[in-house]
């Protein structure tokens, strides 16, 4: 039987060509730094993004968590969007690792210059010294919502009035690319430090990278050493990832359309509501039994992910096309509520 996956981005395989890329890959010791393809990455990374120096690490968490340590010290407190994976999906890791506490602001990913002002705690002993700005764009638990440009600007001018470091977990940060046309260097130039993932829309099997000034990437490094992230001839993953920025950034405007397909047929399945149109390749959408509903598409080779009693994800990504989101329609049709 056929499978639809659309849990998440994160499942994709990489292809022939990528395959090749990996097989072909020139390796060294990237603990010592003497991993040509990984430095190579990291140049590219960083010229992409506008920033001095780039580090590739494992993980999408760690790449947020070591950024957060370079940016805060134990005891500080760090503002994040509400709901941000930093905050629901990371373990704790702001607590365990960084030691920083967090406060949540805002709605679907987004918030206003006063609502910062208002979160910062005042400069007072009693209180944890509020250091960062946490930015989540596309925001995952809203269905993959792009922080609207002009008001994160804004945001920006006030915390760096307000005296805050900003770091942007950016893990879908080429997809806001996709969606609005404003390049990622654009989107990244406030920040000190910013975050994004190979391994979900841009089709790599592992990996992300952090990007910042030279001083922070240097800081982060270590970090990334205490958090078991350094690795040896990682040459062969980070030429998965080269290969991903050169050639999978701009083919992600066909998951946002194949997700707007998917929206549309699903307003159209009996049960089912689709509260708002997707702006990138996340579709969240509204069925009373979506555990059962999950479960009874599983059994027909359609994969989704249900993210509460009545709601349920489905992520668009490099191996579904067209022709699967029909598919996974005409299954969804047949389960009558």
């Amino acid at each position: 039987m056929k499978t639809i996956d659309l849990r998440s981005d994160t499942v994709t395989k990489p292809g022939a060509a990528m395959r090749e890329a990996m097989a072909r890959a020139e390796v060294g010791d990237d603990v010592y730094g003497e991993d040509p393809t990984v430095n190579r990455l990291q140049t590219l990374a960083a010229v992409r993004l506008g920033k001095e120096a780039a580090l590739f690490v494992p993980s999408g968490t760690m790449a947020n968590q070591i950024a957060l340590r370079a940016l805060t010290e134990p005891g500080d407190a760090a503002i994040a969007a509400r709901d941000a994976h930093m905050v629901l999906y990371e373990s704790g890791g702001a607590a365990a690792l960084a030691g920083v506490q967090l406060v949540e602001i805002g709605e679907s990913g987004s918030f206003g210059p006063e609502a910062l002002r208002q979160a910062v705690y005042p400069a007072d002993d009693h209180f944890a010294r509020t250091r960062a700005l946490l930015i989540e764009n596309t925001h995952n638990r809203s269905g993959g919502r792009v922080f609207p440009f002009e008001l994160l600007q804004r945001v920006s001018e006030a915390a760096r009035t307000l005296g805050l470091r900003m770091h942007m977990d950016g893990a879908r940060l080429f997809n806001a690319e996709a969606a609005t046309g404003i390049e990622a260097a654009r989107w990244a130039e406030p920040f000190d430090t910013v975050s994004f993932c190979l391994s979900k829309g841009l089709g790599a099997p592992v990996g992300s990278l952090v990007v910042g000034s030279r001083a922070l990437i240097t800081r982060a490094h270590r970090f990334r050493k205490q958090q078991g992230g350094g690795m040896r001839q990682a040459g062969i993953l980070a030429a998965a990832g080269v290969f991903a920025l050169e050639h999978h950034t701009k083919r992600l405007a066909d998951d946002h359309a194949n997700a707007k397909r998917l929206a549309v047929g699903l307003a159209e399945v009996p049960g089912v509501v689709v509260p708002a149109p997707p702006e990138t390749n996340i579709v969240l959408f509204q069925r009373s039994d979506a555990a059962s509903f999950s479960a009874a598409l599983r059994a027909r080779g359609v994969l989704v992910n249900p993210v509460a009693v009545d709601a349920l994800r489905a992520v668009t990504h490099l191996d579904v096309g067209a022709a699967e989101i029909d598919e996974a329609l005409a299954v969804m049709r047949e389960l009558r509520p």
